[in-house]
């Protein structure tokens, strides 16, 4: 696939196989030509169609990579997880153990794989889907051999930590729909029904014209991990992932790609420039920011602003802002006038109440649920441009903050930016020092 394939008109989110009817945002027939279509929701199935027995393979058997395989399990009937793979021993034991105290699930031994070829082996086994939850920067690989070998995909988010990565699952995605298979990633608010009915009823002009957006997530600080002795470069690395950027894209792109992607659902298209700085005060560990805050600029002169933060001791909070000319919203589940007044709010079912249609499900599964019935009623379904989108975003604001410079989305298209040692052993992995990056030049004294 060349670069002029990959420009950003081409790139823009474009409805995928099999979105309408499962977790898209349907659009119902119009009365007239001029008229705005009036945006409904899809039905929303708590639980995944009957059918013959789906075998999955989990690659990545971490705390997530253990918990997506109890997500897909309860999605439906006649669902297995026979496969693990990972490139430490204790992760699969641990893994084990917990699948079997909570779902009595049993892996074979013969069905268990180590090493940095154990994705190819899980994909190898006889599975029918694989659950892709090592850490990001493996996933374009990753993703690849399962389209290769035709096996339908979830994969966490993010897709990808860098630019080279993120066009690589594009190119993947490309190919599972010519040859039908479903694709599903882990950005949990676009099938988490009060987002779902929020981002409608902004999308249908209940706050007027989107002209601005505020994003925040600010927490504490994530886990890390002291180097042992005994480790090589590649083990400290891989057991302390969170706080590499070439392992997870740095905390902007592995865990505020939740909200940027709830940002770019509203505004329905790319940002073409970032405007990005942050820096590092408190961590401990790895190569990467403590700090971000990035404005996203559009084509029609929007403008958005998105910042997040992991230091303990200091105010939290979530911030999902979306401003129109008539109103914000709360993409959480609220709308406000102009004056601040809440104009509307999520009916979340009372207390007892079983059959609401506004229960909400736990979007973990429902993820899950949404891939199972795509295979299961041969509508192929894929989030996967969606995903890569949001992901580029992400890297977009990375890169500007890292360098201290504007960065275009033109630019990220074609940057061939790549993250991390492009051969995997454990032992010395050169040019990646830890140290967080310092933009700009050294001033001078008079």
């Amino acid at each position: 696939m060349g670069k002029r394939d990959l420009n950003r008109r081409n790139f823009i989110s474009k409805t995928t196989i099999g979105t309408i009817g499962i977790a898209g945002i349907l659009s119902a027939c119009a009365t007239g030509e001029a008229k705005k279509e009036e945006k409904q929701l899809p039905k929303m199935l708590d639980r995944a169609p009957d059918g013959k027995v789906l075998k999955a393979g989990l690659i990545g058997c971490g705390g997530r990579g253990t918990g997506a395989a109890v997500n897909f399990v309860d999605a439906g009937p006649n669902l297995e997880i026979v496969a693990l793979g990972d490139v430490f021993q204790d992760k699969i034991d641990a893994c084990r153990k917990k699948l079997k105290s909570e779902r009595n699930i049993e892996i074979a031994d013969e069905k268990c794989f180590i090493g940095f070829d154990s994705y190819q082996k899980v994909i190898d086994s006889g599975v029918d889907v694989v659950i892709l939850t090592t850490p990001p920067h493996f996933r374009p690989e990753h993703v690849e051999a399962a389209v290769n070998a035709r096996k339908h995909i979830f994969m966490e988010k993010p897709v990808a930590v860098d630019p080279v990565g993120a066009r690589s699952v594009l190119a993947s995605a490309k190919k599972a729909e010519a040859i039908g298979l479903s694709m599903v990633s882990g950005t949990i608010r676009r099938v988490q029904k009060d987002y779902m009915e929020t981002q409608r009823r902004v999308a249908n002009g209940e706050i007027g014209e989107i002209v601005g957006a505020n994003i925040i997530r600010n927490g504490g600080a994530l886990w890390y991990r002291l180097r042992q002795p005994q480790w090589t470069d590649m083990e400290y690395m891989l057991r302390d992932w969170v706080n590499f950027t070439w392992l997870s894209g740095d905390h902007i792109t592995e865990q505020f790609i939740h909200e940027i992607d709830v940002m770019s659902w509203h505004m329905g298209k790319n940002p073409v420039k970032a405007i990005g700085w942050g820096g590092r005060q408190r961590r401990i560990t790895g190569d990467q920011y403590d700090f971000f805050s990035i404005e996203y600029v559009y084509d029609n002169g929007v403008r958005t602003n998105c910042s997040a933060r992991q230091i303990n001791g200091c105010t939290n909070r979530k911030v999902q802002h979306i401003t129109g000319t008539k109103g914000y919203a709360d993409a959480a589940g609220k709308l406000f006038d102009l004056d601040g007044n809440e104009i509307w709010k999520y009916p979340y079912p009372k207390e007892g109440e079983k059959n609401s249609k506004w229960k909400v499900i736990n979007p973990y599964v429902q993820e899950h649920i949404n891939l199972v019935t795509a295979i299961r009623t041969g509508k192929p379904y894929s989030d996967a441009v969606n995903q890569v989108n949001s992901v580029l975003t992400t890297i977009m604001g990375r890169m500007s903050a890292y360098t201290g410079k504007d960065v275009t989305w033109e630019e990220v298209m074609n940057s061939d930016l790549y993250l991390g040692p492009k051969k995997y052993a454990f032992g010395p992995v050169p040019g990646i020092p830890e140290v967080p990056p310092v933009v700009g030049v050294k001033n001078k004294p008079l």
